[in-house]
């Protein structure tokens, strides 16, 4: 059984279609890419099968739709990481990736369970974030935010990560630390991760599979160097991709 599989989704928003007739699949062990130009509909797929937009089509986990699992349940399966976080409240690091234990917890005022603490513990080691646990987020740099809110979802403990844009706006030290976390979360068994990325250098560094969107619609999916190919980037990008990739790759020839 895959552990993702959307359906022919479609998302009409503004009185215009942004998504038609998606479909792709995510069997565990995937990372699946989701690519292409600005205004393609990357964000709004992610955003759909995240149950943030409304959609037609459907969005199967394990079988189960998505539009019928309770918001605490569909956590427990599913993690989303955005592209910003707008942080107003001085929490510290460690209550920030706490809240990823909040879809396990029978009521509010839930006492701590050792499963809590170990997931936690556990979150801030593999991030590298335990020395400033008890930090403000108010403090912290880009790169160490997005990783507090990466080690809340390695808390929350899904089985599908769904990631848009994970390394927005952050520098190459930072893209490399979160990516390299996020391949090494992976590796557990009954895991999957599904990423917009903007990078296709990155895509094809980390990628297993990928979703090459073209105007809202799907241009090509499967393996990912069966979808990136020279071709098939020029078709949608309407230019020649791999050249200028390999041009701007020539500059540190000389470095």
């Amino acid at each position: 059984m895959k552990l993702l599989e959307v359906n022919r989704l479609s998302v009409h928003l503004g009185g215009r279609d942004i998504v038609r007739d998606v479909s792709f699949s995510v069997d565990e062990g995937d990372w699946l890419m989701i690519v292409g130009p600005n205004g393609a509909g990357k964000s709004t797929i992610v955003n759909a099968i995240s149950q943030g937009v409304p959609y037609t089509g459907t969005a199967l986990f394990r079988g189960k739709d998505l539009r019928g699992f309770k918001p605490h349940l569909l956590a427990q399966h599913v993690g989303v990481l955005s592209q910003n976080h707008a942080v107003g409240y001085a929490f510290s690091v460690e209550e920030v990736v706490r809240l990823g234990r909040y879809a396990y917890a029978p009521g509010v005022f839930s006492a701590r369970t050792d499963t809590d603490e170990q997931a936690v513990d556990e979150a801030l080691r593999l991030t590298g974030l335990r020395e400033i646990a008890g930090q403000s987020v108010l403090t912290l740099s880009g790169g160490e935010l997005q990783r507090a809110f990466l080690a809340q979802l390695f808390a929350q403990d899904p089985e599908l990560l769904i990631l848009d844009e994970p390394t927005n706006h952050l520098d190459l030290v930072y893209q490399k630390q979160v990516f390299s976390l996020i391949e090494q979360w992976r590796q557990k068994p009954g895991r999957a991760v599904v990423s917009v990325v903007h990078d296709l250098s990155l895509a094809l560094h980390c990628g297993s599979a990928a979703v090459l969107l073209d105007r809202g619609s799907v241009a090509a999916s499967g393996a990912v160097r069966e979808v990136l190919t020279a071709e098939r980037l020029q078709d949608v990008y309407d230019m020649d991709v791999k050249d200028w990739m390999q041009t701007l790759l020539r500059q540190w020839e000389d470095v």
